[in-house]
């Protein structure tokens, strides 16, 4: 019997992109399990269970401080799915994978050097101890290639991470939006200045007919900031609604004109994905991972002026209109991001193929 262990504590916050990639790795690890394998998964207190019942093949340990401090038992395969996991095990494992998700924190304006140079030894550690290690985009790894050090003889790839087939969503919007009633551009994610969201603030300006709505986590300094200019502009087609649930995710994609996503700094970009699924315009900024992941079919931002956001904006949705395929195209794309080739891949990685 092969043992596996996979850190999903994440899923303590379904709401952030990690949080969504450890619980879909978890379940499609478990759809794919095959024959002489026994997974082990590190969940939150209470979530037990959330990956299947528990069974000769499948067990989980509760993240605690105690288990943090000595993490009992050996494991063929022990799989960090994030560069920051707190937990690591008490004896080396067989193989130990590190997925490095990104190195955002370099492009972070608010930190000095002498902090990023400390989270990057703290990466170094962790990749010291590795086997394998991987990242989910291209771009991640070149940027692992470029700041840290590799060991010889140590395995890096690009694993992607997927998307997975939106609810239907319902007819009705939900309670959340039952206000919503005008047509409406879309950014979902966390409420962060990373994520460059005052730049769409033009747009609110430009369209008054149009909402812009901005979903996600807002309990923080800059999603009050974003407020504050929105009554300085004095426009009143902004709307923040907040964590959402995934129908009312999925209502929103179903529903948006276009979803927009001037991110400075991205590892992935998992809610652009989510979009092309359907089939929606995607405006993106050039930075980083979005490229890769939203490839031809994406329109990019190559300024954040106010004025070239708004054409932008208006040019790509005149293409978009004009061209009777773009929206399978746009299908075709986030197709290649798939959490069944996720997980089928890391199984690979744990067998040692």
């Amino acid at each position: 019997m092969r043992n596996i262990f996979v850190d999903t504590e994440r899923i303590r916050d379904l709401n952030s992109g990690l949080g969504q990639t450890c619980l879909h790795v978890g379940q499609e690890l478990v759809r794919q399990q095959p024959a002489g394998t026994s997974l082990t998964f590190l969940v939150p207190p209470g979530q037990t269970g959330v990956f299947g019942e528990p069974s000769g093949t499948l067990h989980y340990r509760e993240a605690s401080w105690r288990y943090k401090l000595r993490s009992p038992g050996w494991f063929d395969v022990w799989h960090n799915l994030h560069q920051d996991g707190a937990y690591w095990p008490a004896q080396r494992p067989d193989r130990l994978i590190l997925t490095i998700n990104d190195l955002n924190f370099l492009e972070r304006t608010d930190y000095s050097e002498a902090k990023k140079q400390r989270k990057l030894a703290a990466v170094q550690r962790r990749i010291d101890r590795a086997q394998v290690l991987t990242t989910i985009s291209d771009y991640t790894e070149t940027v692992v290639r470029e700041h840290l050090n590799v060991p010889a003889g140590v395995p890096l790839q690009t694993v992607y991470i997927g998307v997975s087939e939106l609810p239907v969503p319902p007819v009705e919007p939900p309670a959340a939006l039952i206000n919503l009633n005008k047509p409406f551009f879309l950014y979902l994610g966390v409420l962060h200045p990373k994520k460059n969201l005052h730049v769409l603030l033009a747009i609110a300006q430009a369209f008054p007919d149009y909402m812009l709505v901005l979903a996600g986590r807002n309990d923080n300094p800059y999603a009050r900031h974003l407020s504050e200019q929105v009554s300085q502009l004095g426009v009143d087609n902004v709307l923040q609604t907040g964590p959402v649930d995934e129908l009312t995710k999925s209502w929103l994609y179903a529903h948006c004109e276009a979803f927009l996503f001037p991110s400075l700094s991205e590892g992935f970009g998992l809610p652009v994905v989510e979009a092309m699924s359907v089939g929606k315009p995607v405006f993106l900024s050039r930075l980083t991972s979005l490229p890769e992941i939203g490839g031809r079919e994406a329109v990019y931002f190559d300024s954040f002026e106010p004025a070239d956001v708004v054409e932008t904006l208006r040019a790509g949705m005149r293409d978009y209109y004009d061209d009777p395929l773009k929206a399978q195209r746009l299908q075709w794309q986030a197709r290649r991001f798939r959490w069944h080739n996720t997980a089928k891949q890391y199984w690979q990685l744990y067998s040692g193929e």
